[in-house]
């Protein structure tokens, strides 16, 4: 499996002489994508590149028009950034210390007045490092869910998007993103040097971890405060769906970049998992039926919105900037799909204050001394107020049942 996909790989230089292209389902694209081959997709590296012309040759292949500074490529100088999902560094001059990311841009042009921004970044954490949850050495980090899930379902959607009955009212830019892991270098580098007239899009849409759909088929999306219409449009195309939503456009994916350009976003997760940003993340525990599920839910919002004029822009609460730092932390992954009351916990890290207390994966976290937690940000400000060493009681549920459980931080 691995040599043919590395020789598809290799046939991407060349020029494609057939007339008529083959469709490629997500499990294809995803299959390539997070494939040994390509190393884990490291921004900037040379199997990134690879990932970058496989990107532009299915663009080609979808009839997609060129939308980038060299053909479907717009490239870009940065520092590396040592702290993941912090504000780019980015650079014109080229130095040891420099590397070259690539967004891949295309373009579905209905001649309308008003462009609809469909992305999803197709960077990975290579080998491991910084950013990495794996603790046994560099090992490939192919990110099958993360991110090519959201590459894949993009691809999806140009499809569906040149359909004889899809919605023509608006253009459509498709943007792969290059350095989201180290940054959001590539949507942030985007929207300071956009290649459209961005005062023209509509809205943008990120799908970012979209393969892990789960048995009660909960979606979490971003962004709903950031245009009137959208919470009723969320909603109103669910269907099977338990939608858990979020007002705010901040959040660790491109969307932000486009939201604090003042363009209303929608950002589509299927959730945490214990694979996230380790080498586990494959092709193999991707629910690409959940996948289709989420892409046609994706594809009627897109349909729903096709009547509206250009979307107004509203701001909303930036919750990033209302939580104080903490000098202490738990341990855990929590279960950000979760919707009760408290902080459900969706895996426990080795050797922290959660695992040496005992606490495990569907735990869910109520009390911490004497601060209740209701959400998400109850317990994130409610973890700051504790100091490293301090031992406290927290009380959790577990199977229904209440428990009290001694945590050293």
């Amino acid at each position: 499996m691995r040599a043919i996909l590395v020789l598809f790989l290799a046939m991407l230089v060349f020029s494609c002489k057939e007339t008529k292209v083959k469709s490629v389902s997500m499990k294809e694209d995803v299959s390539v994508l997070a494939n040994d081959s390509l190393n884990g997709r490291k921004t900037g590296s040379e199997d990134e590149k690879k990932a970058a012309e496989y990107i532009a040759k299915r663009f080609t292949d979808l009839g997609l028009q060129p939308k980038g500074t060299d053909g479907y490529f717009q490239k870009f100088t940065f520092k590396a950034s040592k702290n993941p999902h912090q504000e780019a560094e980015f650079t014109s001059e080229k130095s040891d210390s420099t590397e070259i990311g690539e967004n891949v841009i295309a373009f579905l042009d209905n001649k309308a007045e008003n462009t609809v921004v469909i992305g999803a970044h197709y960077d990975h954490l290579g080998m491991g490092g910084e950013g990495s949850l794996y603790r046994e050495g560099e090992a490939i980090h192919n990110g099958a869910d993360d991110n090519a899930s959201g590459v894949a379902m993009m691809f999806h959607l140009a499809d569906s998007l040149q359909k004889k009955d899809s919605p023509k009212n608006n253009n459509y830019l498709f943007i792969a993103f290059s350095g989201e892991e180290e940054g959001l270098l590539g949507s942030n580098y985007f929207v300071k040097n956009p290649t459209i007239d961005t005062k023209k899009v509509t809205y943008m849409l990120n799908m970012d971890m979209v393969g892990r759909l789960n048995s009660e088929n909960t979606l979490a999306v971003y962004g709903l405060g950031t245009s009137p219409i959208l919470k009723q449009t969320v909603n109103a195309n669910a269907g099977d769906l338990n939608i858990v939503e979020n007002e705010s456009g901040v959040g660790p994916s491109d969307h932000t970049s486009f939201y604090l350009a003042d363009i209303p976003v929608l950002h589509f997760f299927t959730g945490q998992h214990a694979d996230y940003h380790k080498p586990s993340d494959d092709t193999e525990k991707v629910n690409f039926e959940g996948m289709q599920i989420v892409s046609n839910y994706i594809f009627s919002i897109i349909k729903d919105l096709d009547s509206q004029k250009k979307l107004p822009f509203r701001k909303t609460k930036n919750e990033s900037e209302v939580v104080p730092g903490f000098k202490v932390t738990l341990g855990v992954v929590p279960d950000y799909l979760f919707s009760g009351k408290g902080m459900r916990i969706d895996g426990v890290s080795e050797d922290r204050p959660a695992q040496k207390a005992g606490l495990q994966k569907g735990d869910i976290v109520v009390k911490m001394g004497e601060f209740e937690v209701t959400d998400m940000m109850s317990y994130m400000k409610s973890l700051s107020k504790f100091e490293k060493g301090q031992t406290a009681i927290v009380t959790i549920e577990r199977n229904g049942n209440p428990q009290k459980v001694e945590v050293t931080f």
